[in-house]
């Protein structure tokens, strides 16, 4: 008989927690027993799982007993309270949150991008960050072929990326613009219906914001290129759960258009959406709810004079290869 795993899910209420036991279910996790845990203020509640309703408990200390796999979304602050415990129960955390992700005896894993690194674990995985695992899935493929020399990127990201209250206050301040009404912004720093807004996370010293330095760190680590030059600008888009980057690559070796959509329609994880004639690219919106990144517009960097550069955007749903399904593909890899 296939074995069967005790499985908790912290952050269960929330729309990373959601996802994560929607997952579980639908690529049919080998789940013994699943716990859903929460805050105080969300215990007694229920959520449904394989037709069954689960009461989500107050998560505590305690709480990790007997468990094997214990799927993080509960926010930086709790997985750092929690890691012991969940450690020394016995439990393998696999934690969304950027608390441990470049700490250098955490693996941080994207399972198409560096699945051997999740051999050196010692009770803690790192989800990254969703705009790298959604950016690496694509590049990965080409950097193993051609051997990435520079990545600089623009992000399209989803109000997703502020959780349920991002999504919430999209969906609500385009209610609100529709009908002429004021409107307050509250989970981002300016409004977001019918506008953009290029901060994302707090700004540092070099006027990069944290979310733009989280891509450099955590590309160099996944890669084990630990010199790679990166350079990001984030940017939060009225979408609702994907995200979109646009790509410029340069590599060792020459690559053209063709070699790169070769490599990507043999790769886990991407589908090539590159037909400009008949108006197919990646876009959130055909992103969202699947598993894959859709990978387009692949082209020569014409400012070059040699054809080591590409450009390419990609899309990936922020809730899915973004968090959930990347952890849950980590357990499965376990």
């Amino acid at each position: 008989m296939a074995k069967e795993f005790n499985v908790a899910v912290a952050g269960a209420t929330g729309a990373v927690g959601v996802e994560m036991i929607k997952t579980l279910e639908k690529r049919n996790f080998p789940v013994k027993n699943l716990k859903l845990l929460a805050s105080a203020r969300s215990a007694g509640k229920t959520l449904e799982y394989k037709g069954e309703k689960i009461v989500i408990e107050e998560m505590t200390y305690d709480s990790f007993k007997g468990v094997d796999i214990a799927l993080f979304s509960a926010g930086g602050s709790i997985s750092k309270e929690y890691r012991k415990y969940v450690v020394d129960s016995g439990a393998v955390m696999i934690d969304n949150s950027s608390a441990f992700r470049m700490e250098e005896d955490v693996p941080l894993v994207v399972p198409e991008v560096n699945p051997e690194d999740i051999k050196l674990h010692k009770g803690v995985i790192a989800n990254p960050n969703c705009t790298t695992a959604i950016m690496l899935v694509a590049v990965a493929p080409l950097h193993r072929a051609k051997k990435l020399r520079r990545l600089v990127a623009a992000t399209y990201q989803a109000a997703s990326g502020a959780g349920a209250k991002g999504m919430a206050e999209l969906i609500e301040q385009t209610r609100q613009i529709l009908n002429g009404e004021a409107i307050e912004p509250k989970a981002f720093a300016h409004r977001i219906a019918f506008n953009l807004i290029p901060h994302i996370d707090s700004f540092t010293d070099n006027g990069y914001t944290k979310e733009e330095l989280k891509m450099l760190n955590e590309s160099r680590k996944m890669l084990h290129l630990p010199d790679l030059p990166v350079s990001c600008t984030c940017v939060r888009i009225p979408a609702l759960r994907a995200h979109s980057e646009s790509l410029n690559l340069e590599f060792e070796e020459e690559i053209t258009p063709e070699e790169a959509r070769a490599i990507l329609a043999a790769a886990p994880g991407v589908t090539v959406a590159d037909d400009p004639d008949a108006k197919l690219y990646p876009m959130p919106v055909d992103a969202t709810e699947k598993y894959d990144v859709l990978a387009g517009r692949i082209r020569q960097d014409i400012s070059r004079n040699d054809k080591r550069g590409l450009e390419m955007f990609v899309s990936g749903d922020q809730l899915l290869k973004g968090a959930a399904l990347n952890a849950v593909q980590i357990a499965e890899l376990l």
